[in-house]
């Protein structure tokens, strides 16, 4: 569906995924995405699931992520509406603070609080990327809950005017350690900068049409004719490096993982968010809220971009902050 409908605004590829379509339920925290060939999953009411996707015009990507829980239909309260809230709040911080001149580490310090607040801890290590045109994972990161090594080797950043970012938010209700579940790897990504002179036929035929239609934009094996084939090639590929996976990974069973990913221009007047998943915050009651007295002043800012100023007129319409309540400024408007 999602190659029909944005492969008539591509140029130069026939189709425009950037990231193929994961759905991860419960405590599977990404990159699950079957093969045909797989046994179904079924979802369950009660289910927290997590879909995960991106597209691409051109090489210029765009990705984004939401969490909901299946056959909800009242306000949901417990575990699952306390990691849903700590990922949202997470989220809305992080567009308030991905701008120009703030740091990588602001972002991280940020999400870190915010997830104890509820109780909940950000997935270790997870790294949200700089987008550039077809590169999907830039340079510049921001990093969640790092362990001491990751802190001291991570690499601190300043925002710049017009760069842009995914940035991906993965929080738990559990110790926040994602581990290899032993699922099948569905989702490759080529690496550039290794090369190799693969040895099996059916190798060297899957990693030539890997580069025709993919180039460095990651797929899932789900995507060729002959899945059979497409599974042999894979092993000789990815054994020496020239294709990257990415595993599906888990936390501890019982527990519950939610995930908000969103793309975000940084314009000179401020952040640009040009993808967001439907959310509605009334239908998820916590009985925890963020604690730190500044993370409650930034949520309860603006994130709409500054314009020109103009003559006065009347407000005609409150700005709604990340709670969901309107800001002083339009109080003060309106009145």
């Amino acid at each position: 569906h999602i190659e029909q409908n944005t492969g008539k605004y591509c140029k130069r590829t026939s189709f425009c995924i950037a990231f193929p379509t994961s759905v991860s339920v419960n405590n599977c925290v990404c990159h699950f995405s079957p093969l045909k060939s797989d046994p179904d999953y079924i979802l369950k009411d009660g289910d927290l699931v997590k879909i995960d996707l991106g597209v691409h015009v051109d090489g210029f990507i765009s990705n984004v992520a939401h969490s909901f829980i299946v056959g909800a239909t009242k306000v949901l309260t417990g575990r699952k509406a306390d990691v849903i809230m700590a990922a949202h709040l997470c989220a809305e911080a992080a567009l308030r603070l991905v701008k120009p001149g703030n740091q990588n580490s602001q972002v991280t310090e940020a999400w870190n609080n915010i997830a104890k607040s509820f109780k909940c801890t950000a997935i270790e290590g997870m790294l949200s990327h700089q987008l550039k045109q077809h590169i999907i994972d830039g340079e510049k990161t921001i990093i969640q809950n790092p362990t001491d090594q990751q802190r001291k080797d991570h690499e601190k950043a300043e925002f710049e005017v017009h760069e842009v970012y995914a940035v991906d938010v993965l929080i738990s209700t559990g110790e926040g350690k994602a581990r290899d579940g032993g699922q099948r790897t569905t989702i490759y990504k080529r690496d550039p900068s290794k090369q190799y002179g693969l040895k099996m036929k059916t190798s060297r035929m899957f990693f030539s049409e890997v580069e025709r239609r993919f180039d460095a934009m990651p797929f899932n094996l789900r995507a060729f004719e002959d899945e059979a084939k497409a599974r042999l090639g894979v092993v000789e590929c990815a054994k020496h490096e020239l294709l990257q996976p990415f595993s599906v990974l888990n936390e501890k069973e019982g527990e519950f993982v939610a995930q908000f990913k969103f793309t975000v221009l940084l314009m000179a007047n401020g952040p640009h968010r040009i993808t967001c998943g439907p959310f509605e915050p009334e239908l998820y009651r916590s009985e925890h809220e963020v604690q730190d007295a500044e993370l409650r002043t930034l949520l309860q800012s603006s994130a709409s971009r500054k314009t020109q100023k103009k003559k006065k007129k009347k407000a005609s319409k409150n700005v709604e902050t990340a709670t969901g309540q309107p800001t002083e400024q339009s109080k003060e408007a309106a009145e």
